[in-house]
């Protein structure tokens, strides 16, 4: 093996049992097996019947635990679910260890025929966003509408504060990384991630930022935690550099749901100056940008983003539907929310 390759990980079927995820009062984690990969889904029982699917996809180094929150306030709007991307979350690797953004994409499809849930209201974060982007252009059958929170799309201008997360897909970055941080506590690694997404740390509750710590604490002792993340990081920036109507840019172009995105005015992942090209990319868009939110906006304001969702549905559900107008947003248009 040379110096530039990653290690070898062993199959699923032979990995060490972790310590057990943990499951949130009122929600559910199954397992679901799939051709080439098993996905662990988290969901909270559908308070009432008849009420359409949602699916939640968290972004790199996430988990569906990240939409534990927005989940909980949707009860009674959507059934929801969320998935733990292949090597994320309680998701073993996948069996091919691709990582890139269309095998992410293709096991969000493969898991959507195989429950036929579709057409579901798909929500992705960051790496997320541009997964359920590339879902809602190849397959618009299996998308009724999408939710972009400060999706992971192409910048030509990437900012300093998202350089060292780039940099993790880079041949032998994380084994560096790896080594230079090897006396770090799980808390220091948890303070260092809530420091770069969220626009304000103060806003996190201590018991979540326990909950946070024990998480990482079981994810260090994952022997793919390191190959998943780095992979996936290379994947993202290999998208980055797709043209045609690979790229992601076209392929924003060619989804046809009505689409509601959220930036986040402290982003240090991605740039605010997004926020404006996406909502012209997007051709039924509605823009909702949050100055005080860094970049998990559906965990730092997770009432506000629940507000513009159930709107988002209430325009798309109104017999005018299609026009780009409502209360969300005008088409392309902006709504502003401080804190």
């Amino acid at each position: 093996m040379s110096s530039t390759e990653l290690p070898s990980v062993p199959p699923a079927s032979v990995l060490p049992k972790a310590v057990s995820v943990r499951v949130a009062e009122g929600e559910r984690l199954r397992s679901v097996g799939l051709p080439g990969v098993t996905l662990k889904i988290r969901s909270r029982p559908p308070t009432r019947e008849g009420l359409e699917p949602a699916l939640y996809v968290h972004g790199l180094g996430g988990s569906s635990q990240n939409w534990s929150a927005l989940m909980a306030l949707l009860d009674g709007v959507v059934d929801s679910e969320a998935v733990d991307l292949p090597g994320f979350g309680d998701s073993p690797p996948p069996d091919d260890g691709d990582y890139s953004v269309t095998a992410h994409a293709r096991a969000v499809i493969r898991y959507l025929d195989a429950s036929a849930r579709g057409p579901v209201h798909l929500l992705g974060n960051s790496l997320g966003g541009a997964v359920s982007t590339r879902v809602a252009a190849v397959r618009p059958d299996l998308v009724r509408t999408l939710t972009l929170v400060s999706p992971a799309l192409p910048e030509l201008r990437i900012q300093r504060t998202a350089v060292p997360t780039g940099l993790l897909g880079v041949p032998g970055a994380a084994a560096l990384f790896s080594r230079f941080t090897r006396e770090w506590t799980a808390e220091q690694r948890v303070r260092g991630v809530t420091a770069l997404c969220y626009g304000d740390p103060g806003r996190v509750a201590p018991e979540s930022f326990q909950h946070a710590v024990e998480e990482m604490e079981r994810r260090l002792r994952l022997p793919y935690f390191w190959d998943a993340m780095t992979r996936s990081a290379r994947g993202l920036v290999n998208a980055y550099t797709l043209g045609g109507q690979h790229g992601l840019w076209r392929q924003a172009e060619r989804v046809l749901a009505p689409t509601l995105l959220v930036y986040g005015g402290r982003d240090q992942l991605v740039g605010f100056r997004m926020a404006q090209r996406s909502a012209r990319a997007f051709r039924d868009s509605r823009l909702l940008t949050l100055p005080d939110a860094g970049h998990v906006a559906m965990m730092e304001y997770p009432e506000t983003v629940a507000t513009a969702f159930r709107e988002l549905l209430a325009e798309t559900r109104a017999p005018d539907a299609g026009t780009g107008a409502g209360p969300a947003a005008e088409r392309a248009g902006s709504v502003d929310a401080g804190s």
